[in-house]
């Protein structure tokens, strides 16, 4: 197979990329190296392209994309709302403008589209909660209440099939790209594969940037001799998942596209619950650090828990983790060590 990859020497990119090539497959990189993320630009080769995928151009002799490329981060203020827009939804459309011939596509989304994950009130059964307010943040009340009967809420797992809410800038940008995609598919004959990612970690992670990852961001901390700092109550649940099960699932969904209908979604997550103060705790622990200081600090773009059921790609691809978060930061920590 003849694989574009966008986005492919970023951090994620950079993962998929060794994957594919282990796997046989050829691979030409295209990435704009921009420089809020990027320390230095390599010469061009022939099988790198310097480029942003927001410049038209022709592909020849591809198979099929895998689009990583993104401005990515948190998204919750509004002061980076174009450049989100620019980055991400008018780079996809432009690259979907110049696929051509090509009519196979993996999309790296993200769990961000589904804003708050599930919740199930013992009275209603699942419900949607209402926006985050101001005036309960600042009173230290994190958890969302029912928006009927305002009893406290059950989070669950997120199943594909969710009603999509993006609630920040970065969010909207990734859930607008699957829409793009989706009518490029229809109109073309073509086929994509959506991949939610949930919170990926593991070597090579962002470092000091606005782009990392809340794992990097303690580590980080930590390397600086900081003490890592957990806004709200640190309860707030994720899925952290190892970049390496993340580039077996883009490889997989890649390989399977020609089988595939012409849109579908995957989420991709460990499957275990962990919070953003045990995944502080548990580095702090390996780099014998501080113990993290709770702050109570918030941002409002936030959502309060996010979990996935990866069930979906498990039964249909057969994918599977490989990696829990302990084995994970251990992997993680040996190859800052190296």
């Amino acid at each position: 197979m003849k694989v574009l990859l966008t986005g492919g020497a970023g951090f994620i990119g950079r993962h998929v990329h060794h994957q594919l090539l282990a796997e046989g497959h050829e691979v030409t990189v295209l990435d704009s190296f921009r420089p809020d993320v990027h320390s230095e630009r390599p010469a061009p080769r022939d099988d790198l392209i310097i480029g942003d995928v927001r410049d038209p151009r022709t592909f020849e002799g591809i198979d099929t994309v895998v689009h990583l490329a993104a401005k990515v981060g948190l998204g919750v203020h509004l002061d980076d709302i174009d450049d989100y827009v620019s980055s991400n939804s008018l780079g996809t459309a432009v690259l979907l403008k110049s696929l051509g011939s090509i009519r196979n596509l993996v999309y790296a989304s993200s769990m961000v589209v589904y804003g708050e994950g599930r919740y199930d009130c013992d009275v209603h059964g699942p419900v949607a909660p209402g926006p985050r307010r101001s005036e309960d943040l600042d009173a230290g009340r994190f958890e969302p209440p029912c928006p009927y009967c305002a009893a406290p809420l059950r989070p669950g797992f997120v199943t594909e099939d969710a009603v999509l809410d993006p609630r920040n800038a970065y969010a909207a940008s990734k859930l607008n790209g699957e829409h793009l995609a989706a009518v490029w598919a229809r109109e073309t004959g073509g086929r994509v594969t959506a991949l939610r990612f949930h919170n990926v970690y593991g070597p090579g992670m962002p470092r000091n940037t606005p782009y990392a990852g809340v794992a990097a961001i303690f580590r980080s901390m930590l390397e600086r001799g900081e003490t890592p700092r957990v806004f709200e109550d640190g309860r707030q649940r994720r899925d952290f998942v190892h970049v390496r099960d993340i580039a077996t699932a883009v490889t997989l969904s890649a390989s399977a596209l020609p089988q595939q209908p012409a849109f579908t979604a995957y989420n991709v997550g460990s499957g275990t619950v962990s919070t953003i103060g045990q995944v502080a705790s548990e580095l702090a622990r390996a780099y014998d650090g501080p113990e993290p200081i709770v702050t109570g600090q918030y941002r409002l773009g936030d959502v309060r828990h996010i979990t996935a059921s990866s069930d979906r790609i498990k039964h249909e691809l057969g994918w599977k983790p490989a990696y829990d978060l302990p084995t994970g930061l251990a992997d993680l920590l040996g190859a800052a060590a190296d």
